[in-house]
């Protein structure tokens, strides 16, 4: 057994780019073109391959680190084998109109490189007709790599040219499943776009579509019309632009939600005239700190007081049983030019008014520079959708699987509200619960909303 260093290949027009994801640890079995990590930069993110085969003894970047070509990557235990190929720059990624997500599911190996939706976006050149933003999974586009036996000798692989097996691999199209028609059955690149056209249409399926019962994600599997096909340049101009990663993927988790959650909202009013002139205090008083504070931090702070109180909205289904967390991490949905993200503030009743608004400036300024690591946007137990600096009054948010609730919260507005004997001003914030009818019933909700509404109201009642 040798030692066997692994660096970052040539992967194009790229200089200090972030390490974002890490798929392998000390002591893990690696393939030949088996991912590594995943980098992204402004422009696009691809998953970083292994050059070699053999045991992880060291990997030697970590999430947030930020690599160039040529800096060591990892250190393998293991006997030398082909070095794969190098990652494809984005910047010479085939690319018009992607085609729809999971067009070609699972159609790539499991080792294989993968190359971002987005990267194909940005480096769009119109001198090729077939899409490089075909989706086979949420992290982008998989490419269907070759495989490999010790010693380098490449089995299984299609008769065709790298050129061809390479832009196959960019459009996630399995070549097995091609028929070639150039000299002696060989795979053209005109055979790869007819069979990318074929999918994109409906006339044809792969094997992994057909094995799952599925065409394409157009609802036929669950019993559903297609989706209507219509030319709107015929009715005047138009102008195409493709969707940016995040969105690809959270859209992808919004439909399951909505589509497998039974949900129910209720909406109701708070008073929160007496903690907004708390809030404007606090702040004056804490001026020199740097640190504002906002009404979603009390917002938080209440939330937790009232999942204390009726702990299944603090829960999750898990088959025929609920799972009750004896913990208060609350997520908060934060708008950024990429889409929306939602990061997560930890151990929420551990921590006071103060801390988590810093916290939470912190998360969101990360959220829009697109620098959120995968632990600061998962664990919650709770999400809170806040329309406050916008406007609206009520709305309905949908709930992020696989929690039972999500709190919706418009701009507070100044009403008159009757007292006994006249009418005074107050300023009332609309809240909407969004909850799981297979977890919560109508009563539980009302309770919930409603002892929400008093701790706002009365944020000593936060204490009791």
């Amino acid at each position: 057994m040798a030692l066997i260093e692994v660096k970052v290949p040539d992967i194009g027009d790229f200089k200090d780019v972030a390490v974002i994801e890490v798929f392998v640890k000390s002591g893990d079995a690696i393939k030949v073109e088996q991912s590594l990590i995943t980098v992204e930069s402004d422009k696009a993110s691809m998953e970083i391959p292994s050059s070699h085969a053999g045991v992880l003894k060291e990997l030697k970047v970590k999430l947030g680190d930020k690599i160039n070509i040529g800096d060591l990557l990892a250190i393998l235990d293991g006997v030398d084998a082909v070095s794969a190929p190098a990652a494809a720059p984005a910047a010479s990624a085939p690319a018009t109109p992607a085609t729809p997500a999971a067009a070609f599911p699972d159609s790539a190996t499991a080792n294989a490189p993968v190359m971002s939706a987005t990267a194909a976006a940005s480096s769009a050149t119109p001198s090729t007709s077939v899409g490089a933003g075909v989706v086979a999974s949420a992290s982008g586009l998989a490419i269907n790599a070759p495989a490999h036996v010790p010693g380098g000798t490449t089995v299984g692989l299609p008769h065709a040219s790298p050129s061809v097996r390479k832009f196959a691999r960019e459009l996630g199209v399995p070549l097995d499943e091609l028929k070639g028609s150039g000299n002696k059955g060989r795979i053209t690149q005109e055979d790869v776009q007819a069979f990318t056209k074929s999918v994109m249409s409906g006339a044809t399926q792969t094997k992994a579509q057909s094995a799952k019962g599925g065409s394409g994600g157009d609802g036929a599997a669950l019993g559903l019309i297609p989706w209507p096909k219509v030319d709107f340049a015929k009715f005047g101009p138009i102008e195409r632009k493709e969707m940016g990663r995040i969105k690809k993927i959270s859209g992808a988790n919004l439909l399951r939600n909505a589509i497998m959650i039974p949900a129910v909202t209720n909406h109701d009013d708070a008073d929160i005239t007496d903690l907004e002139a708390f809030r404007v205090s606090t702040n004056k008083e804490n001026e020199k700190s740097g640190i504002k504070v906002t009404m979603l931090a009390f917002l938080i702070k209440a939330c937790v007081a009232a999942l204390k109180k009726y702990p299944e909205f603090n829960s999750s289904l898990d088959g025929d049983a609920l799972v009750y967390k004896n913990y208060w991490h609350i997520g908060f949905a934060a708008d950024t030019p990429n889409g929306l993200m939602v990061p997560v503030i930890k151990d929420c009743d551990k921590k006071g008014v103060l801390q988590i608004s810093q916290e939470m400036s912190e998360l969101a300024k990360k959220a829009r520079e697109g620098k959120l690591g995968p632990a600061e946007m998962t664990g919650a137990t709770f999400t809170i959708s806040s329309l406050g600096g916008i406007g609206g009054k009520y709305f309905t948010p949908i709930i992020n699987a696989p929690e039972v609730a999500i709190l919706g919260v418009c701009k507070s507005t100044m009403e008159p509200v009757w007292d006994g004997k006249a009418f005074q001003p107050r300023l009332m914030l609309p809240l909407s619960l969004t909850w799981d009818h297979r977890v919560i019933d109508g009563a539980a909700a009302a309770r919930f909303n409603a002892f929400l509404g008093q701790i706002l109201s009365d944020f000593r009642r936060v204490l009791l």
